[in-house]
């Protein structure tokens, strides 16, 4: 008789609710939670409806924290990352001896969650899409169907079968590509956050904004440039993104990569042009911004291994001041970069 894995998605915003509505609809068992009282109660009542590049409504389940009773085997983290440690400590109660918290967060939250549950315990996954949370219980999915995809790595202290099970699942969505390495696919998703969340959050626009426009490519060749050279020093090979090698390109140097990068952006973008910037999101509700899991995480890193962030030290200045309100996202901010590109 096969046995019963209890899933839970935890923080199910914009892309919890997109995933639990997808995993639904293919028959998985899984309860989101939030602690947005509106939301859950319109998903009780009418479902989870999924609007954007892709439309259909799913039955799902969905609960308040305090409603959250035994353990899960796979509890699928998707809050924002200022509050980690104490929803760490949360969980740890709900999470079976032998289950698996899985975060989807950006940056590098892995050490911090392992601090409290455990190695062996703490798997991290990226997603490679955008959704918005238009309404309660209404989602907007900003990327094309055909280039959504999750990315996973090996990690030590997970065994395979637990690794597997969790893409069996994720799949029932959209393809996961599986990694040799998780530490390689964070730093290729931190590489895309800074430049393009960054950017888009100074300047007050979407991912194709930022692709499209000249001295914003040229902002992102800066951006990622940092990046991959932080990664380069800390003994990281980046993961492909959306197929393409990011070690045969980054760092980015001369005339002739540069030309060739400048041209590839806006393609590469292409199927996820409307993606609009957590962060901006975040900044437009009212909420506290997650530069520290973006921009600033390169500029940490960066000092630790003796490489200069510029670029990405005053992006992290700039998003700060617009956090605090003394600033707005808007293109005009770009000048206060163009020194550094």
């Amino acid at each position: 008789m096969e046995t019963k894995i209890r899933k839970a998605i935890y923080g199910a915003g914009s892309l919890g609710t997109v995933l639990g509505a997808y995993l639904s609809r293919a028959g998985e068992e899984i309860e989101l939670v939030s602690r947005n009282r509106e939301h859950v109660r319109v998903l009780q009542k009418n479902g989870a409806r999924i609007t954007g590049t892709v439309s259909f409504t799913a039955p799902v389940r969905a609960i308040l924290p305090e409603q959250m009773s035994g353990r899960y085997d796979l509890i699928f983290l998707m809050t924002k990352q200022q509050n980690n440690a104490e929803v760490a400590a949360a969980l740890e109660e709900h999470l079976a001896e032998n289950g698996l918290l899985v975060t989807f967060q950006n940056g590098l939250p892995e050490p911090g969650i392992e601090k409290i549950l455990g190695k062996h315990r703490t798997l991290g996954c990226t997603v490679e899409w955008g959704a918005t949370l238009s309404a309660p219980g209404e989602c907007t999915v900003t990327s094309a169907p055909g280039r959504m995809f999750f990315h996973m790595g090996r990690k030590d202290g997970v065994p395979e079968e637990k690794l597997l099970l969790v893409k069996s699942v994720l799949e029932k969505m959209c393809p996961v590509v599986l990694e040799g390495d998780l530490n390689s696919v964070r730093w290729s998703k931190l590489l895309i956050n800074t430049a393009f969340s960054g950017i888009g959050t100074v300047i007050g626009g979407t991912y194709g904004d930022v692709a499209r426009g000249r001295l914003t490519r040229k902002g992102v060749i800066a951006c990622i440039n940092e990046c991959a050279s932080v990664a380069k020093a800390e003994g990281v090979t980046l993961a492909p993104v959306q197929g393409i090698d990011l070690n045969s390109l980054l760092p980015c140097r001369g005339f002739g990569k540069r030309t060739l990068l400048m041209a590839l952006i806006p393609f590469a973008m292409r199927e996820h042009r409307a993606i609009y910037p957590s962060m901006l999101q975040d900044i437009e509700k009212g909420k506290p911004c997650e530069i520290d899991s973006f921009n600033a995480v390169v500029s940490e890193h960066g000092r630790k291994s003796g490489i200069p962030t510029p670029v990405n030290d005053r992006i992290t200045k700039i998003i700060r001041e617009i956090d605090r309100g003394e600033r707005k996202p808007c293109v005009e901010n770009l000048s206060l970069l163009r020194d550094l590109f």
